[in-house]
């Protein structure tokens, strides 16, 4: 049996038809940028997410740069992020100008903690980005007021946690702006890049607006040096689709997750651990493994599909040996064991039984 790290089949095609109707509205209405399609989307994203305003940009990375500009973070400060993340949530921070500071995480969930964070803050500290990793919440309450005490403004990275949840709320909505990324392979994904932040603030919505339209609001009147970052239209219209399933594919990767969790058997191998007053919505099933590299041989070759996320930590890419990072020991050690196990909409009974006895082979 061959099982893929994953695959968008089992979404795109029960909405085919509802797709290429969205697709011809779109083409026929011939508006591509800042229509109706990407405000009703707002609309809609904001009330998903139990928040008042969403603004939509064109990609995650901008979600977290337009972010960090709206909340006034600059070339002296100082932005404060785990260790073990994707490097746009870093190259979010480049991009202003402003310096990184990195965390080890908690060595159960992968998060940030409010411990190791409130260790690091330093009179420059301007900006804390807690990851919700993998489709988990961090302790994102704690954080938050932590940050509070400190005077420290907030941004989520939400990008593999739509829909998660933190003691019933959603992640996004806890701190000052929370920013997602809509990459065709998140649990929401566009058809191409897209993202959007969050925010119960009317004027930072509207800054983070003006801001991804070139710095303008009127037509020619640019009041400061903005970008051009837009969810197209096209975009925004295949997305609404999807969002109208999202809590029912949601239930189908815990469902997944489930079985996985109840099934796999190995000593060697290390499962995931769902923190408490929270739920998971599993992005990625992330495993450990001391002898990780063997492990992925011996499922690849099995024809099982699996990924690394992330292989090399930021201090340890070579975009950032200038800024002379430290990596911290626990990003280290995840970045030489992680293993991301296929998990994706409609994977079927037999195809999990075929994953977990082949890891449960491994010696």
């Amino acid at each position: 049996m061959k099982v893929p790290f994953a695959t968008l089949e089992h979404v795109h095609g029960p909405l085919r038809e509802e797709m290429k109707n969205a697709f011809l509205r779109v083409y026929d209405k011939g508006t591509f940028i800042q229509g109706e399609e990407c405000s009703l989307f707002e609309n809609e994203f904001a009330e998903f997410c139990k928040s008042e305003h969403a603004v939509g940009v064109a990609s995650g990375l901008d979600a977290l740069a337009l972010a960090l500009r709206a909340l006034g973070v600059s070339k002296s400060d100082e932005v404060i992020l785990p260790s073990n993340t994707f490097v746009a949530t870093a190259l979010a921070v480049s991009m202003i100008g402003a310096k990184v500071v990195l965390v080890d995480p908690d060595p159960l969930t992968y998060n940030m903690t409010a411990e190791s964070f409130e260790e690091a803050i330093t009179p420059r500290t301007k900006a804390v980005i807690p990851v919700h990793l993998y489709g988990q919440a961090a302790e994102i309450e704690e954080i938050v007021d932590v940050a509070r005490r400190y005077g420290i403004r907030v941004v989520e990275d939400c990008a593999q946690a739509h829909g998660a949840l933190y003691r019933g709320k959603h992640v996004g909505t806890f701190g000052d702006i929370g920013c997602f990324s809509f990459y065709p392979g998140k649990n929401l994904g566009a058809l191409g890049d897209g993202g959007a932040t969050i925010t119960d603030d009317e004027a930072l919505a509207e800054r983070m607006r003006e801001l991804a339209n070139y710095g303008s609001k009127v037509k020619y009147h640019h009041v400061e040096k903005g970008m051009n970052s837009r969810l197209d239209e096209l975009q925004a219209a295949l997305l609404r689709v999807k969002l109208r399933c999202l809590d029912e594919h949601i239930a189908d990767r815990q469902r997944a997750a489930a079985v996985y969790l109840e099934n796999i058997r190995n000593d060697r191998v290390t499962l995931p651990v769902v923190g408490s007053e929270r739920n998971h919505v599993w992005h990625i099933f992330a495993v450990r493994c001391s002898r990780r590299d063997e492990l992925k041989r011996h499922l690849e070759e099995a024809g099982v599909g699996v990924n690394c996320h992330y292989p090399i930590t930021i201090a340890d890419q070579q975009a950032y040996v200038e800024d002379g990072l430290v990596a911290t020991p626990l990003a280290r050690r995840l970045a030489s064991e992680e293993l991301s196990l296929p998990l994706y909409v409609g994977m079927t009974d037999d195809e999990l039984r075929y994953v977990i006895d082949t890891i449960n082979e491994f010696e």
